[in-house]
């Protein structure tokens, strides 16, 4: 990728690209908007995150989220034995938020792009809004095939125009996925997800698992017939996904059906397909929440109890949990 210049943009990058190459896959469009080194999203060193930021996740519900989420943790270490060797890489560590609330663990946090992770481990491979931000492809259903939406620059403006039927990996993707879909709706193709899951199961000699986000099933789909796709600004979810690239978040609804049958399809058995909040409330149960309400003075129990109530009534009941297991090779 070239190094802009002083007065580049994402947007100015993306312009020149097509008029060099025309039209490009949305996926493209992303990468350069959300990850370019210099200008995309996530690498301005603006922080994205709480209430000067753009938006919130769940690891900013702080010590709360991290104490449940360790009991989890604590809990697969428990059913894998007990490994003096367990590890527990977080992908999309962020602001390394869950940095203390694992630091019982081996802990490795892998940001997009890293090859800084074991490249054999036993343990868990943790994510909290991971993969809705990964690039993803569009395309409408058309009948029984679909035609991929590509992204052109028009009348001083981004614009979708029609490409050609989809093809290849990413017909098999529609075929596998999202047959449900209704005629004329839009869709995502997540293959970055796919090539994610491919890393994880290349890498992770046993253990599990544990994506949390927000998502759908292929028996969903029908939920979203213009597809899943939005951007994020100051806390305001926008629906016009070109609008000023590089200076707002993009991100799509993870199909949680491609995880568990491409995973199925490497070896990793689904364990478990719940909501967050149902997961969490598992976490819990053994002490009744004690431990993650526990502080020295009322003022931190109000906090805690506001940020439990948060995650299980707030994320909790739109977020999902999908657990995995890779079992030893015998």
């Amino acid at each position: 990728m070239n190094r802009p210049g002083p007065t580049a943009s994402a947007a100015s990058l993306l312009r020149e690209e097509i008029a060099r190459s025309g039209p490009l896959r949305f996926s493209r469009f992303m990468e350069i908007a959300l990850y370019h080194p210099e200008v995309g999203y996530y690498r301005r060193g603006r922080d994205p995150f709480g209430k000067r930021g753009d938006y919130f996740t769940a690891e900013q519900l702080q010590p709360v989220f991290g104490i449940l989420v360790a009991a989890i943790l604590r809990r697969l270490r428990s059913e894998m034995g007990e490994p003096e060797d367990f590890t527990v890489v977080e992908l999309g560590a962020g602001r390394m938020e869950m940095a203390d609330a694992l630091r019982e663990f081996r802990y490795c946090p892998v940001e997009l792009g890293s090859s800084d992770w074991p490249k054999r481990f036993r343990g868990v491979v943790f994510s909290n809004e991971f993969f809705d931000a990964l690039p993803v492809d569009v395309a409408v259903r058309r009948g029984a095939e679909f035609v991929e939406m590509l992204v052109d620059w028009r009348d001083g403006r981004f614009r979708w125009t029609e490409g050609p039927p989809l093809s290849g990996e990413h017909a098999a993707y529609a075929e596998r996925y999202l047959m449900q879909a209704a005629d004329e709706a839009w869709v995502e193709i997540g293959l970055e997800a796919l090539r994610w899951m491919d890393r994880i199961a290349e890498r992770l000699e046993s253990g599990y698992v544990f994506t949390i986000d927000y998502g759908y099933t292929s028996r969903e789909l029908l939920r979203f017939p213009q597809g899943t796709l939005m951007s994020y600004r100051r806390h305001t979810a926008l629906e016009d996904v070109w609008a000023d690239p590089g200076e707002q978040d993009i991100t799509a609804h993870v199909a949680f059906t491609a995880l568990q049958l491409h995973g199925e399809r490497l070896g990793l058995q689904t364990v478990r397909f719940e909501s967050l909040a149902a997961a969490l409330a598992a976490a819990g149960e053994a002490d009744g929440f004690a431990t993650a309400l526990s502080a020295p003075t009322e003022a931190e129990r109000l906090r805690r109890r506001l940020q439990l109530k948060t995650l299980l009534f707030g994320f909790g009941e739109t977020f999902r949990a999908l657990l995995q297991y890779k079992p030893p090779r015998n």
